[in-house]
């Protein structure tokens, strides 16, 4: 039997009293991701990305282990329930518009403390003021450095399109209006090289295409490392007291920590290992997060129809962003159905031994936003259920 073939039958046993739709998480393997990160980021803390979690019970479990130390949320108002959950350093990783949030969180000393908003530009700024409504708590801010590779003369941009401060000129400007501007404290510098961290660097049949990526990689890491200690060093002398500098994500722990100028990685996907973690070279995880959809129809020989499981990933849409079938080894998507809002037709040898009811287990394409679909996780450790708990759904929570 192979490991993955334990696995399923594991799975399948754990949850036999469960009906599909399910989703569930590998305990073991959830930990020793964990202990995965924290091995790569060489002593530095990691701040948990709640966005590619979305769990609080996972929250705590993770940020109870050693080499773990806060969150990086995706909204305001997620990160103030997760700052009134308990949650004490809670860094807001998107800049916010949300006015009754901003009115909120400057009229509590509480939140205030323990909420880091993100800005790039003066008008951010300017809108928080125009929010308070009588709320006088400093705010405290994060700069994010924009980390796009340019290249040919700045023609040619690899990277998300985030932050508009490029250089360590453009981000001192900034944090020099943050000094001068009553109400603020700026505590901490933030630059997310999605490019690097979010990039596989190994494409399946693609041998120079895979080698281009690293190239580009690599030189990217080197311009970026010279451009954010040239950064953080203009930021510093006007704001000494900088508490943090927040980098890198699952795919560049390792690379990303070995920065001096550094002194948090974020990372969360690697908890989970979605499919799009499969493929690069610096590291490998284990699979901790599934769903199972039923078995609902044999429509022929070599083929199953699951109900559901068209659970598409954020991004631009592509085969990549589709679940995978994962258990049984083996089943592929109808190529001119692909995986359906209410069914999924499977073709492959093991579909002949599946039957009404069984389960197939598949994996998303991205971390957190499974737990959009689903209100309840369940822990499985060995063949057992040893826990079920709440995603941000389950608890009457979807903020984007």
């Amino acid at each position: 039997m192979t490991a993955r073939a334990a696995d399923r039958a594991r799975y399948d046993r754990a949850t036999a009293h469960l009906d599909a739709p399910v989703a569930i998480i590998d305990v073991d393997a959830f930990d020793a991701n964990a202990d995965d990160l924290v091995r790569r980021a060489g002593g530095k803390p990691i701040r948990v990305a709640s966005k590619s979690v979305r769990c609080r019970v996972l929250l705590e479990r993770v940020l109870a282990r050693e080499g773990f130390a806060g969150i990086m949320s995706f909204t305001l108002a997620e990160s103030m329930w997760l700052a009134r959950s308990g949650f004490d350093d809670v860094l807001l990783a998107y800049p916010s518009a949300d006015r009754a949030g901003f009115a909120e969180l400057t009229a509590d000393p509480k939140l205030a403390a323990a909420v880091t908003v993100m800005v790039d530009d003066p008008a951010q700024l300017r809108l928080i003021d125009e929010a308070r409504d009588g709320g006088a708590e400093e705010v405290r801010v994060c700069l994010e450095l924009d980390t796009s590779f340019q290249v040919l003369g700045r023609r040619v941009r690899i990277g998300a399109l985030r932050s508009p401060l490029h250089s360590p000129v453009q981000v001192a400007a900034l944090a020099r209006a943050i000094a001068r501007r009553p109400g603020f404290r700026l505590v901490g510098v933030m630059a997310y090289e999605g490019h690097v961290a979010g990039v596989g660097d190994t494409v399946e049949g693609h041998p120079a295409r895979s080698r281009a990526i690293r190239m580009m990689q690599a030189a990217a890491r080197k311009e970026l490392a010279e451009r954010r200690a040239r950064t953080i060093g203009a930021v510093r002398a006007l704001a000494p007291d900088l508490e943090f500098v927040n980098g890198g994500g699952t795919g560049s722990v390792q690379h990303t920590a070995a920065e001096r100028a550094v002194t948090e990685i974020a990372a969360g996907s690697g908890l989970f290992v979605p499919r799009l973690f499969d493929h690069y070279t610096s590291f490998s995880g284990r699979p901790a997060a599934l769903f199972a959809q039923p078995v609902v129809r044999r429509p022929g020989p070599g083929t199953v129809t699951v109900l559901g499981g068209g659970y598409p990933a954020s991004g631009v849409a592509g085969p990549d962003r589709s679940p995978v079938p994962y258990l049984p080894e083996g089943l592929r998507y109808d190529p001119r159905e692909g995986a359906g809002e209410v069914q999924t037709p499977l073709h492959g040898p093991p579909a002949d031994d599946l039957r009404i009811g069984d389960k197939v287990w598949f994996r998303h394409a991205k971390a957190g936003e499974l737990c959009e679909r689903f209100d309840t996780l369940h822990l499985v450790e060995g063949d057992r259920v040893t826990g079920s708990v709440p995603t941000y759904r389950g608890e009457g929570r979807t903020f984007l």
